[in-house]
């Protein structure tokens, strides 16, 4: 048996009488031959590598709940807030909330499915807690166009789709068209392309859109609005009418309307009606 087998073995093993068993990590150490603190680190490998999926059932009232207000109000499925002391700061919501959002991704991706990837700082951290799980035939396509440059916080998109390909042993599908183009001709000429139109279909066939709303203040500032995409004048017109974020690239307004807002002529991610109809849509932010 080879050094990594091993570890696999003992960690199977670790975790079982642990969890299952509920033994002291003393009595796990004797009983594997090795010390305390590997024990230690045999269950946190095992919690990195997906062999560990910790549920959490959460019985209390939901009736009068923030979370059922939001789902009932926005008639949504369902709602989850992570609870973070307002302290912590932007930068260890974005966290905490991304790390609820891996788990709550791998348990409702299944074999089979499109996961549709809207690339963004929040969706970057994301992928960086996902937790590998093994699936077949699973695709992941790049919902909006371009690659973060001037921020290096951010990985670019074919980072970012990587990643959820990586994690799922999927096949993945970039989406090589700008963030913005110059003309919306220029952008009606590409979307006539017949491997452009390929990308486009898988949108429409996506299970699971995965992405966040970004938005052109506070402390992290969208990367749409910090990467040079947007000159003077676009940020004039986005004032003109009433555009507060995007959502992959698609300006919106206050009341949730995207139509005749003219940068969206030339954005390259989809219409908002996708994230309608799709069966699962998967909206992730941190704010206040």
């Amino acid at each position: 048996m080879d050094a990594k087998q091993k570890q696999l073995e003992n960690a199977l093993h670790a975790a079982q009488m642990y969890y299952y068993q509920n033994l002291p990590m003393k009595m796990i150490a004797a009983e594997l031959q090795v010390s305390h603190s590997t024990v230690s680190r045999l269950l946190s490998w095992a919690r990195d590598q997906g062999l560990i999926e910790i549920r959490i059932n959460d019985i209390r009232g939901r009736a009068d709940s923030l979370e059922e207000s939001i789902r009932l109000h926005y008639k949504i499925q369902s709602a989850q807030i992570v609870p973070v002391p307002e302290i912590a700061g932007e930068q260890a919501w974005q966290e905490r909330v991304a790390k609820v959002a891996a788990n709550y991704l791998n348990q409702v991706i299944e074999s089979g499915m499109v996961l549709g990837v809207a690339w963004g700082g929040t969706i970057n951290r994301v992928a960086a807690n996902l937790t590998p799980k093994s699936l077949v035939g699973v695709q992941v396509v790049q919902l909006n166009g371009g690659e973060i440059v001037s921020n290096p916080s951010v990985n670019h998109a074919g980072w970012l789709v990587s990643q959820f390909a990586n994690n799922y042993e999927a096949k993945s599908h970039l989406f090589p068209v700008p963030t913005f183009f110059d003309f919306p001709e220029t952008k009606q000429a590409l979307w006539r392309e017949r491997s452009i139109q390929q990308i486009l279909q898988l949108h429409q066939e996506a299970d699971i859109l995965l992405y966040t709303i970004g938005s052109p203040r506070g402390q992290l500032m969208s990367a749409t609005y910090m990467g040079n995409y947007l000159q003077e004048q676009d940020f004039v017109e986005m004032g003109r009418e009433g555009v507060v974020g995007d959502i992959a690239n698609m300006m919106i307004r206050q009341d949730g309307s995207y139509e005749g807002i003219p940068l969206n002529e030339r954005a390259c991610g989809p219409k908002l009606e996708l994230f309608r109809k799709v069966s699962r849509s998967i909206c992730v932010v941190s704010g206040f």
